[in-house]
C-alpha cells in the first residue's frame, strides 16, 4: 500500500464553504507541507491543476530541492499542450529530481474552463484526443520517434533528445469514469484513479478497467483519492466532521452545486449522486462521508473515524485492488502528521517511514524539569 498527500496551491482553511478559518497560501506554506509530506514518510504528493490553481510544474519545480524522496504528481493536459513539449517537461524534471515525477493525465471536464483555455471538444472527443496525445507522448518520452496523422493532431519526427531517468517514461496516472475515458486508461497509463466512491461502486469501476485492459494485453495499478478525518476516537472523528461544514449554508450547497452542475465530467455526477445536495445521510457507506462534495468539486468524500476504524476500511478497499491512497485533510499541514502519527503504524505500507532516533525521551517538558536517573534519558531509537 502507497500514501500519498495533497498540496493545496487553490485555498487552505480549517472550514469549508466560508473565509472563516482561512489560511493564507504561499510558498513557505507549500514548502511546509512538501517538507512535511517528505519527512513524514508519504510517498509523494498530488499537486492540483485547473485556472483555480497556482501552476502545478511551476510550483513542483520549485518544491523538489527543498525535499529528499517525495515524488510529485503532476498534471499533463491533453489539448492544452502539444504531446512533445509535455514529454520535454516530464523528462527534465524526471532527471533534476532523480526520478521522482509521477504524471497524472487530465482531460478536464469543466467545459467552461477548458473554453477559457481555447478548448472546445465535447466530452467523448476530449478523451479521443487524449488517446491520440498519448499514443504520442508515450513514443517520445520512451526515446522513440513519433509519427501520428489522427484526427486531432499530426505529429511529425516527434522525439525527445533528453531522456527521463525512469523508464520506459514515468509512471501515467489517469482518473475518467465514463466508458470512453475507460477505454483509454486500459490502453495506456500505469495506474488508473477513482474518487472515493462506495466500496461496491469501486469494486465494479476496477473490474470494467481491468477486463478493457486485458482485451489489450495489459494490467493496471489501481489508486483512490479520498479525504480522511482520522481521530483518536469515533465520535472524535465525527465531530471534527461536522465541525468542517459547521458554516456551510443551503445557499453556499446551491452555488456550489449550480456550478458542478455544469461540467461534463461523469466523475462528478457520481460524486453528486452520493449526497444530491442534501445534508441528509451523508455517511453513504461506513465511516464514508460525503459532507466535503456538497461544496467541493472533485473528490468529495471522507474516511472518517479512529484509527483502527479507517485502517480497516482502507483494507476493504485494498481487497478490491485499491494498492495507493492519495489523501487530503484540512488543514493539510496539521493532518499530514496526524495522519502519518494514527494511521501509518496501522497500515502495510509499501515503504515503511525510517524512525530517526531522538537525542532524548519522549518524556519532553518532563525530563526538563525533573530529575531522572540516566538511563531514562538515554537515546531512544
Amino acid at each position: 500500500m502507497q500514501l500519498l498527500w495533497f498540496i493545496p496551491t487553490h485555498g487552505e482553511g480549517r472550514y469549508l464553504g466560508t473565509a472563516i478559518g482561512g489560511r493564507a497560501v504561499n510558498f513557505d506554506y507549500w514548502r511546509q507541507i512538501a517538507q512535511a509530506v517528505d519527512h513524514l514518510g508519504f510517498a509523494g504528493a498530488l499537486l492540483p491543476t485547473g485556472r483555480s490553481c497556482e501552476d502545478a510544474w511551476i510550483l513542483a519545480s520549485t518544491l523538489v530541492t527543498h525535499t529528499k524522496q517525495m515524488k510529485f504528481l503532476v498534471a499533463i493536459r491533453p489539448g492544452l499542450m502539444s504531446p512533445g513539449v509535455a514529454a520535454r517537461m516530464a523528462a527534465t524534471f524526471d532527471r533534476i529530481s532523480g526520478g521522482r515525477l509521477l504524471i497524472n493525465v487530465v482531460t478536464g471536464g469543466d467545459p467552461v474552463e477548458l473554453a477559457g483555455d481555447g478548448l472546445h471538444l465535447s466530452h467523448d472527443d476530449r478523451y479521443r484526443l487524449t488517446d491520440e496525445f498519448l499514443a504520442v507522448w508515450r513514443q517520445i518520452a520512451a526515446g522513440e520517434t513519433a509519427d501520428l496523422q489522427g484526427d486531432y493532431l499530426n505529429i511529425q519526427g516527434g522525439k525527445l533528445l533528453f531522456p527521463p531517468v525512469q523508464k520506459p517514461h514515468p509512471p501515467l496516472w489517469f482518473g475518467g469514469s465514463s466508458p470512453v475515458a475507460q477505454e483509454v486508461a486500459a490502453k495506456h497509463v500505469d495506474a488508473y484513479l477513482t474518487w472515493g466512491e462506495p466500496p461496491e461502486q469501486v469494486a465494479q469501476k476496477i473490474a470494467s478497467v481491468r477486463r478493457l485492459a486485458a482485451a489489450q494485453g495489459r494490467t493496471l495499478r489501481f489508486g483512490i483519492r479520498l479525504h480522511v478525518i482520522v481521530r483518536e476516537t469515533e465520535s472524535q472523528a465525527w465531530d471534527a466532521a461536522n465541525n468542517l461544514i459547521r458554516y456551510v449554508d443551503e445557499e453556499a450547497i446551491a452555488e456550489s452545486q449550480q456550478a458542478y452542475a455544469r461540467m461534463d465530467s461523469e466523475g462528478q455526477r457520481r460524486m453528486k449522486e452520493l449526497h444530491n445536495g442534501s445534508r441528509e445521510a451523508l455517511e453513504i457507506s461506513p465511516n464514508l462521508w460525503a459532507g466535503i462534495g456538497l461544496v467541493r468539486g472533485g473528490a468529495g468524500t471522507a474516511l472518517v473515524g479512529d484509527p483502527d476504524t479507517v485502517a480497516q476500511r482502507m483494507l476493504e478497499y485494498q481487497e478490491l485492488g485499491i494498492d495507493t491512497f492519495i489523501f487530503s485533510g484540512y488543514p493539510h499541514l496539521e493532518e499530514a502528521y496526524r495522519v502519518a502519527e494514527l494511521l501509518f503504524p496501522r497500515l502495510p505500507l509499501e515503504n515503511q517511514p525510517i524512525a530517526e532516533p531522538q537525542l532524548i525521551s519522549p518524556f519532553g517538558e518532563i525530563v526538563a524539569n525533573r530529575e531522572f536517573p540516566k538511563q531514562q534519558i538515554a537515546t531512544v531509537d
